[in-house]
């Protein structure tokens, strides 16, 4: 794709998200929604091959209904209330059908069916914008209307999110796939704590895209999609390889890094709202995750790749692509425990 296309159709996507952030108009919201959707298939599509057209496909239609359903309950909303502004939502059914319209937006399960699919046909840096910047406008209309959404369908949702997101990358080879499930497990615990504390939410969505930003791109850097390129890290590039093996750890939420303060933020959240059964068996399935992150570690940096590392000659390129915040956002991703006395008196 030209530079300026790719300006004009990159700038679009960020306006798209930045009206939805900055409206209190319902229809501005739903026009911020459309924007962003329609300039990311491009990017989605940079590289035009059958896999991605099909991936953009399904990206689109996904969205195109979630945006109908965004759309009826906005209408819903109006004949109840007679207004457009973002506020309380007064009618239960508006309520639920805006929830479940933005649940498919984010890829909440049992709407998750199209994030690894979309995630695995795309370049990696189309996934990691997929996963990372697409998550930020449905999660601040969710914020802004959180108190009339009802709890009952949220954790509903958030428990088979985080359970479906641990199952489903338990067998997975493809790098994007796995984050694509790691993805849907991270939403599942922002759902989780949405109605209760908002805010958490925020600081799990911040702390979730560095991660992902971050390890999308050490992927990049290293040229891997599968375990197996991944597996030659080790030969090649030892520095990126112990550099995922934090990043990985941090995503399954060990404590000394900084994935885990959301986790552990939001059981204790949780258990303050007598909650005790959710946060258990949250925990119980994050392990769900962390055994297949352990599992990519494994292979990283825990394997000797078989041949000797003996040869003048490199047999395999070098990546030329500048990975200009990758220090930053590691030393975010993993060193951050520290700071939790003082994001817990912002929250």
């Amino acid at each position: 794709m030209k530079p300026p296309i790719l300006i004009i159709i990159t700038s679009t996507v960020v306006l798209g998200t930045m009206i939805v952030l900055f409206s209190s108009h319902w229809l501005m919201i739903w026009i911020g929604f459309e924007m962003n959707m329609l300039a990311i298939i491009p990017i989605l599509m940079k590289k035009f091959n059958p896999r991605a057209m099909e991936a953009s496909t399904k990206y689109f239609l996904t969205q195109a209904t979630a945006s109908m359903l965004l759309m009826l309950g906005i209408i819903i909303n109006l004949l109840h209330s007679g207004h457009w502004t973002v506020s309380m939502i007064p009618n239960p059914i508006a309520s639920t059908v805006i929830t479940i319209a933005l649940a498919m937006k984010l890829g909440l399960s049992p709407f998750h069916f199209w994030v690894p699919e979309v995630t695995q046909g795309v370049p990696l840096s189309s996934g990691m914008i997929l996963l990372t910047w697409q998550k930020i406008a449905p999660l601040s209309v969710l914020y802004q209307i959180s108190p009339s959404i009802n709890p009952n369908l949220l954790v509903a949702m958030a428990a088979t999110s985080v359970l479906v997101g641990g199952w489903g990358g338990l067998n997975q080879t493809q790098l994007r796939k796995i984050l694509a499930y790691s993805s849907i497990a991270h939403m599942g615990w922002m759902a989780a704590i949405m109605v209760y504390n908002p805010t958490l939410m925020i600081l799990n969505l911040a702390i979730y895209i560095m991660m992902t930003l971050g390890t999308f791109m050490l992927f990049m850097h290293s040229l891997s999609t599968t375990t197996l390129s991944l597996s030659h890290t080790w030969n090649k590039l030892p520095l990126t390889a112990s550099l995922i093996l934090a990043l990985m750890l941090s995503l399954g939420g060990l404590p000394p890094l900084s994935g885990f303060i959301p986790k552990w933020m939001i059981i204790q959240e949780l258990t303050k709202n007598d909650m005790i059964v959710m946060p258990t068996f949250m925990a119980i399935t994050a392990l769900l995750n962390l055994y297949f992150y352990m599992r990519l570690t494994y292979a990283t940096a825990l394997t000797m790749f078989p041949s000797a590392n003996n040869m003048k000659m490199k047999w395999q390129f070098e990546s030329t692509k500048k990975m200009i915040l990758l220090p930053p956002l590691i030393v975010a991703s993993t060193m951050l425990l520290p700071l939790t006395p003082l994001l817990s008196i912002m929250d």
